[in-house]
């Protein structure tokens, strides 16, 4: 991928709308987002397993919902926990909807699933919007992610791993600690945090032209 640009998470978001306008709608880049991260864990597993995604209610776990689709798919077992509750942006909701066709499970706040047991894990919770501290209910599922790594399951993060401040790195208390953390379009200042693990850069289809905003 040529785009090498370090770009903060302002500047994000107008690439991405600029990229809207041009035609590359928000829901094509989730589905363009989710499905290059899949692939990327993919890579990793010669045969399907058992996959937990940890979904927040922002566009961060739409990408997530994206993953658990083509994963369900691909002959996972797949479970997604809906952390804080169902998802919020329109595009989000229309990758949840379609999680209802297929069998995977999906799981309420209050319905926490266990750590053990999975060959992977998603952090689809918070994206680059998150900045200050952990509320209660992104403790708890940050705390599962990191336990679910300990007990054996590689941890994908979608684009930051969730408790860490795009534009500066800082990790708030709890923070997920990832093996590899998929970054669409741009890196962001964020991405040499030792939390995030390996990073890739992932081509998600925005034109060139969009990063001169």
């Amino acid at each position: 991928m040529k785009n090498q640009a370090i770009v903060t998470a302002a500047q994000m978001k107008r690439i991405e709308q600029a990229a809207n306008e041009a035609g590359l709608l928000y829901i094509q880049m989730m589905e363009n987002a989710g499905r290059t991260a899949w692939a990327e864990l993919a890579r990793r597993f010669p045969a399907p397993g058992r996959l937990l995604v940890v979904a927040g209610r922002g566009n961060n776990g739409g990408d997530g919902f994206v993953m658990a689709r083509v994963a369900a798919k691909a002959g996972w077992q797949v479970c997604v926990w809906l952390a804080e509750g169902e998802p919020r942006t329109p595009d989000a909701c229309t990758n949840r909807a379609l999680l209802e066709e297929l069998s995977v499970t999906v799981l309420g706040p209050d319905e926490q699933p266990v750590p053990e047991g999975w060959d992977a894990a998603v952090d689809a919770l918070y994206g680059t919007g998150f900045h200050g501290a952990l509320r209660p209910a992104g403790l708890r599922a940050c705390d599962l992610l990191n336990r679910s790594r300990q007990a054996g399951a590689f941890l994908l993060a979608v684009d930051l791993p969730s408790g860490v401040a795009a534009d500066t790195g800082e990790a708030a208390e709890g923070a997920v600690g990832a093996d590899l953390t998929v970054c669409f379009d741009s890196r962001k200042p964020a991405h040499t945090a030792p939390c995030c693990g390996e990073v890739l850069l992932a081509d998600i289809g925005i034109p060139d032209a969009c990063h001169r905003v």
